[in-house]
Parts: structure tokens; C-alpha cells; sequence
């Protein structure tokens, strides 16, 4: 059978992730560091999902901690700190890697690592939360219904809160460089770029942002 790890399960997000999870019949490993204990253990025994304990500090506890494990799913912010020995671990073992991250540098830290994961029949996947994965999938969908498109434009509307995990995870990971994808290039735009977009309620002002949407299309949806 294969066995799903959540790496974080014992956060808002990551106890969502595992109750789903649980409730698809999937064999599931609740993990996180040693402080998590406790809040691992409640979780872990209303679910019966199995526990593991260890720190991203210790390549060797990591190696441990994914054996047997076939899917690990990261759901420990800011991923800027947990993406890379999680990914880079999960090549040695020959786990498929994915995460909630909407964090450019972890992206960026993706495709460092993608001839390995090739390599070792390994997928990385950042972003397989909401965002950037359903922006992405939008975005491929909408650029195949355009004979020969050129360039497409995404807007988001942020509505309602967030956990107090992304707004760390954000806080932490702010880019002062606004930038956009030009000819599969990442270059500087205008931060003042202000257009107005309809949301289905009429046109709202709109201002640019870096995402990790930038790095994410593949090489033949690399337009402006």
C-alpha cells in the first residue's frame, strides 16, 4: 500500500490536509519535530495514522524518518526553510515531494534540484495547494483555447483570511523585486503597473506582485 507523510500535520493547514487524507482510506504518517508531540499524538490517534518524530536539521534523521514513505507532503512553513532538506531528502529516498508553497525562493530551490529528481524518478511539486496550482491549470487551459497566443495577464482577488502559518510564511518571504516572465526570462516591471481588472463585479484596481506563477508554466508557456 502506499503511505502518505504530511510534514507539519501538527499546523492549521496540515491537520486539514491529514483529516482529507484519513478520510480517502489513504495510509497515513502524521510527521513534525519533536515540540509537535503532543499535538501529533491527539491527531495521529483520532485518525489512526502513525507518527514520526524529526528535525530538517539532521540529513540522517530526516533519511530515517522517510522510510517507507512513497508521497511526502510539506506542510511546514515558511517553506523557505523546510522545502530544500525535505526535497533534497526526498531525492535520496526516491519519495515524490510536493507542498503548499506560494514562495518564490523555494521554487526557484525546485528547479535547482530538478536534474535529480529526474534522475531518480522523483517529482517536485511546490505549489499543490489552491493558488498556484489552480492558477496554473487555469492559465494552461485558458492559453490552449487561443490560436497562437502571445501573452497572458493573471489577477487575483485575495478575499478572507489567512493562518497564522502563511502570514509568517508571507511575512518572511516578501520580494522587494517586482518582476514578470519575458521570453521565458525573469526581468524587472514597473512595481507602479496599476491596471484594472473585473472580477465579475466591475473593474478593481490591481497592482503587480512576484508569485512563483512566474516559474511554474512549462518551457513552451514561457510567455510574457
Amino acid at each position: 500500500m502506499k503511505t502518505l507523510m504530511i510534514y507539519g500535520a501538527a499546523g492549521y493547514t496540515g491537520g486539514m490536509a491529514a483529516e482529507h487524507a484519513a478520510s480517502s482510506g489513504i495510509h497515513l504518517v502524521v510527521a513534525g519535530r519533536a515540540k509537535d508531540r503532543e499535538s501529533l499524538d491527539i491527531l495521529a490517534g483520532r485518525l489512526g495514522a502513525d507518527i514520526r518524530l524529526f528535525s530538517l536539521d539532521d540529513p540522517e534523521a530526516i533519511a530515517r524518518g522517510l522510510e517507507g514513505i512513497s508521497v511526502l507532503l510539506n506542510a511546514a512553513g515558511p517553506f523557505i526553510s523546510t522545502a530544500k532538506p525535505l526535497m533534497s531528502a526526498a531525492i535520496r529516498a526516491g519519495v515524490h515531494y510536493l507542498d503548499f508553497s506560494a514562495e518564490l525562493d523555494s521554487y526557484r530551490q525546485a528547479l535547482a534540484l530538478d536534474g535529480q529528481a529526474r534522475a531518480a524518478g522523483v517529482i517536485l511539486l511546490p505549489g499543490s495547494g489552491g493558488s498556484v496550482a489552480m492558477l496554473g491549470s487555469l492559465a494552461g487551459h485558458a492559453v490552449a483555447r487561443v490560436s497562437s497566443p502571445r501573452k497572458i495577464s493573471i489577477a487575483l482577488k485575495v478575499a478572507g483570511g489567512m493562518s497564522r502559518g502563511s502570514v509568517t510564511s508571507a511575512s518572511q518571504n516578501i520580494t522587494t523585486k517586482t518582476l514578470h516572465l519575458v521570453g521565458g526570462e525573469l526581468v524587472p516591471r514597473n512595481p507602479e503597473e496599476v491596471r484594472d481588472f473585473d472580477f465579475g463585479e466591475g473593474p478593481l484596481s490591481s497592482f503587480p506582485v512576484t508569485l512563483p506563477d512566474l516559474v511554474t508554466p512549462s518551457p513552451g508557456d514561457r510567455r510574457a
